[in-house]
Parts: C-alpha cells; sequence; structure tokens
C-alpha cells in the first residue's frame, strides 16, 4: 500500500457491511490491498465507507472487487472510478429485486402449481431456458384465473425488498429520472412502482378475457432485449452520456440492461448475473447502490 492526497485518487473501492460491522482495521486490511490509497471516507458509521485509490493502468476493477471480497468475508465490495458516480438514470428490475418475490410464482399459487412455475422461473432467470418461450408457458398455466388474484397477491404476498423505497426517493430527490422494468406483468408493476415511487414502468400486458386471466401475454413480450432499449430510449430522450445511468437486476433477462448501463449492478442475483455484472452486491439490501453512488447516510431521503 502506498499513500497518495485524496485529490490525485482515480478511483474508489466502497465497502458496504451490516451495520457497525466496518471498522477502522477492516479498512485498514482493504487499503493494503489497494495501490496509492488516500484515507477512507465514511459514508455511515460503521457501515460503509469509500477508500480512493489510484490502479495501475490496465487494472482490471472487477478482479480488484473480487480480491476484497475474498479478504473481506460477508462486506460487500464495488470499485469504479470516482468521477461521475452519481447517477441520473435508473432503471430496476421488480421480482426478486425490487421486490422480494416473484409474482408470477405467487399467481400460480392459486392454481396449486406455484412449484412447478417457480421451477420454470428459476430456471429463466438462471439463464438455462429462454425466457420469452418460458413466459407464455407459465402465463398459459394461469388460464381463467380471476383478475382480483392479482391485487390479493399484492396485498398479502408481495414484500418491498429492504432499503427500495429510499434508494429511489433518494435519486428522485437528487434529480435522477427513475424506471421501473420488468418481465412481470403492468397489473402488477403500476401499483409496485408506485408504492416505491417510480417516475414509470414498464412491463408485460396480461390479455384478459372479461374478469379473468386470458392465459396470454401481448406480444412482442418485453424482455432481455427490451430492457436494454429501454435504457437506451430514456437515456437519450434525456440527453445522457452512458456513464450517467446506472442499472439492477438479478435475473438473465436484465444481463443486457446491466451490460449497456454505465454502471451495472447484479442485485441477489444468479450465478450468471453476478459474473458478468460490473459490480455486485450480494448481502447488503437496496440502500447499497446509493453508497456505491457516493451517498452520505445523512443524505437518503426519509420515507
Amino acid at each position: 500500500m502506498t499513500q497518495s492526497a485524496s485529490h490525485t485518487a482515480t478511483h474508489v473501492a466502497t465497502l458496504i457491511a451490516p451495520p457497525g460491522h466496518l471498522d477502522a482495521a477492516t479498512l485498514g486490511r482493504a487499503g493494503a490491498a489497494l495501490p496509492n490509497v488516500s484515507a477512507p471516507l465514511w459514508l455511515a458509521d460503521g457501515t460503509a465507507a469509500d477508500i480512493p485509490f489510484s490502479p495501475e493502468d490496465g487494472a482490471d476493477q472487477r478482479a480488484l472487487a473480487d480480491h476484497l471480497r475474498g479478504l473481506l468475508n460477508g462486506i460487500d465490495v464495488a470499485v469504479q472510478p470516482a468521477a461521475g458516480r452519481r447517477k441520473k438514470l435508473f432503471l430496476a428490475d421488480m421480482d426478486s429485486t425490487m421486490i422480494a418475490q416473484e409474482c408470477i410464482d405467487e399467481l400460480a399459487a392459486f392454481v396449486g402449481l406455484k412449484d412447478h412455475v417457480a421451477a420454470i422461473t428459476e430456471r429463466a432467470m438462471r439463464g438455462e431456458i429462454e425466457f420469452e418461450p418460458a413466459l407464455r408457458e407459465r402465463v398459459a398455466l394461469l388460464k381463467d384465473l380471476p383478475v382480483a388474484t392479482v391485487n390479493e397477491v399484492i396485498e398479502k404476498h408481495i414484500t418491498l425488498t429492504s432499503g427500495a423505497r429510499t434508494l429511489v426517493q433518494t435519486m428522485r430527490a437528487h434529480g435522477a429520472y427513475t424506471c421501473l422494468v420488468s418481465g412481470g406483468f403492468t397489473l402488477f408493476t403500476q401499483t409496485i412502482a408506485a408504492m416505491i415511487g417510480f417516475d414509470e414502468t414498464r412491463a408485460n400486458t396480461l390479455v384478459l378475457a372479461g374478469d379473468r386471466l386470458a392465459g396470454s401475454v401481448v406480444e412482442p413480450i418485453f424482455g432481455r432485449d427490451a430492457k436494454r432499449a429501454a435504457l437506451i430510449e430514456l437515456r437519450r430522450k434525456m440527453g445522457l452520456a452512458p456513464d450517467d445511468t446506472l442499472a439492477t437486476g438479478d435475473g438473465a433477462n436484465d444481463l443486457d440492461m446491466i451490460a449497456e448501463a454505465g454502471l451495472g449492478v447484479a442485485y441477489h442475483a444468479k450465478p450468471k448475473v453476478a459474473q458478468a455484472a460490473a459490480a455486485r452486491i450480494d448481502h447488503g439490501d437496496l440502500t447499497a447502490l446509493l453508497y456505491v453512488q457516493g451517498y452520505r447516510r445523512t443524505e437518503f431521503a426519509e420515507n
């Protein structure tokens, strides 16, 4: 470890731990593994801190983060350039990211097929099968389910992920635009996006037959390609640079969106996604995405 003045640091390593589990000794161990470090900066006492540093030319940011994670068991680490960390456009997946459940699996419980549908969902999210045909197959199993079941699922079976509202409300309070993008359904996203505070949402539309599900989805399906296209469309509409964007998700249909973003974060993600993303959060809640952007705990929006 070599010391340098903080103003010369080109990169930052952000460490995020369970509350009260990050201390000066841990920061010291992390700093010893980085070149040209400056004094750490606390973002939240005992929970999150930045270590400014300047890597050697050609250093792999993801490899540095992986190395630090190996040294610091149970602590999330993100490594990125120090400039431009606060993003102006945020796109987030819904199921198993902004909420703790998979909505289609919860609907399937009402027709006695939750385990069967959940197994298909898991394979699709792992990237083992194509998303679009897997979605059509699962939706077909829901034919004749009353539309009112959706509200029951939201009220009784859906929980927001810890930190979801704080993340979105804080980014919006600082001028960012937020969009919930889901391979799920507008019947869910419209309500859940409002609960969390997103500016807008994009998802699939279920075909209805009166007050029941018809067992099909409006084509074309909003999937992996469409999520990336939404990010590009909103970025261009707002006149933003690619580096101004943040995207997060957990499944294979989030991969292209995550790769397209200036900062793509795999959140408690499937192995293929965690391996591919520029950054990953394996332990913390969604407020970790604020710390990664350099927000201090005192800047969080209260909700």
